[in-house]
């Protein structure tokens, strides 16, 4: 998180530097910016995959989106990757939730991302500890 307060630094002091601001406004500016840093910090160490007896939450850094159980159909590994142009770069196997109306939901949750980077065997025990959570609702779930 240090990075990101930082780059709010220069930009903050990039800002002062163009607009010849003074004063109140340099308090202000100043401000401003460590909420939005403040929030933003909040928001991240929030951000994740929650479940409940209802369903599961997605956490993102700007939404949340919750799925009750009876609404996954079921979650499945996706190989990412990213494109620029025509090159196309993977980026590793992510947790998708399929939707029983045919959409996708994606999660935080990433086999090389900073949670499961050195431990893969953490990844995949997640990731069934989903499914099987999943298929414990369905089984609880009145017919």
């Amino acid at each position: 998180m240090l990075w990101e307060f930082a780059a709010l630094a220069i930009f903050g002091w990039s800002t002062l530097e163009l607009f010849e601001v003074e004063g109140l406004g340099v308090a202000a500016l100043g401000v401003a910016l460590v909420g939005l840093w403040l929030l933003g910090c909040w928001r991240i160490e929030r951000m994740g995959v929650y479940v409940s007896g209802y369903g599961v939450r997605v956490r993102g850094l700007f939404r949340s989106r919750t799925v009750a159980w009876r609404d996954v159909e079921q979650f499945r590994l996706h190989e990412g990757a990213h494109r620029l142009g025509r090159l196309e770069i993977p980026s590793g196997l992510t947790v998708l939730i399929e939707r029983a109306d045919g959409a996708h939901l994606p999660t935080s949750l990433w086999a090389k991302g900073v949670d499961f980077h050195d431990r893969p065997g953490a990844f995949r025990a997640v990731y069934h500890d989903l499914r099987e959570r999943h298929a414990a609702a369905l089984r609880l779930a009145p017919a």
